[in-house]
């Protein structure tokens, strides 16, 4: 077997190897990454150089997932979608990772700092186009937009975190009075409203804010649905999408603004 075709099972033993770490590495216990590769290069009689660069490709396949990585392991793309199908496979196998992840940082919100906005990856360079490529065509495959979406506890993460976040900033700006009206709508009246913080900026103007999150970079693809559109349509001035992401981590954001088609692609689909 040469070195660049690996087996399903080759696949399957390397991510699992790789996922044991990541855990380790977002609940910040210490792992050995020589012990693993050395176990991996007993077990699969690989070299620990062929096993170093396919962790690395780990990484990439994570980034198309929308997943946190390991940073020892910086991506290397041009991977096989076999491995990809792997961490697949290891998820369907582990569906709690990302809903313990979630629940485990939706801790002492209200006291978090806050949140840091920076810009728009729309307005940023792109990544090389046959990365972006390769990582987009993972997201499709695996329906990355549509795990983030069905994933409950993320969601709701996510919201909260931004509704502490809208309440500091209001009291921080000597508008205790708005802050104490902050809502958090989707938790309260439920899905509908087309938003889910009702808050407010310094001025009194009104804010309507979806929320979206993802443990992944910021180019993780997102759904949104008809209503939502609609309503940042019919309310342009009021309405925005905070994007939330590297969630896990160090959670960072984004806002966009109507209307949306001027910084995201839109194709229609089905949830």
């Amino acid at each position: 077997m040469n070195a660049e075709s690996w087996s399903d099972q080759e696949n399957d033993a390397i991510v699992a190897v790789y996922f044991q770490m990541l855990k380790d590495d977002l609940a910040g216990l210490t792992y050995n990454k020589a012990m693993n590769n050395r176990s991996l290069h007993q077990s699969l009689g690989r070299s620990k150089g062929s096993i170093e660069f396919k962790n690395c490709n780990v990484s990439a396949a994570l980034v198309g997932f929308g997943l946190p990585h390991i940073t020892g392991y910086q991506p290397r793309f041009n991977l096989q979608m076999s491995l990809a199908d792997a961490v697949s496979r290891w998820l369907a196998k582990n569906p709690s990772f990302e809903a313990s992840n979630a629940t485990a940082i939706a801790q002492g919100f209200a006291d978090a700092p806050p949140l840091f906005f920076g810009v728009p990856p729309t307005m940023q360079n792109a990544p090389p186009p046959a990365e972006l490529s390769q990582l987009e065509a993972i997201a499709r495959r695996f329906d990355v937009a549509g795990r983030d979406e069905r994933n409950r506890s993320l969601g709701k993460a996510g919201e909260e975190r931004v509704f502490h976040h809208e309440r500091a900033h209001l009291q921080a700006s000597d508008r205790r009075d708005l802050a104490d009206k902050v809502r958090w709508v989707s938790q309260e009246d439920g899905d509908g409203a087309g938003y889910d913080i009702a808050s407010f900026a310094p001025n009194g103007s009104p804010r309507l804010i979806e929320v979206k999150t993802t443990n992944g970079w910021e180019r993780t693809p997102f759904y949104i649905s008809r209503n939502e559109l609609e309503v940042s349509d019919a309310r342009r001035h009021e309405w925005s999408l905070v994007r939330l992401f590297d969630f896990s981590r160090e959670v960072r954001a984004f806002e966009l603004r109507p209307p949306l088609e001027a910084h995201v692609s839109l194709m229609a689909t089905q949830l």
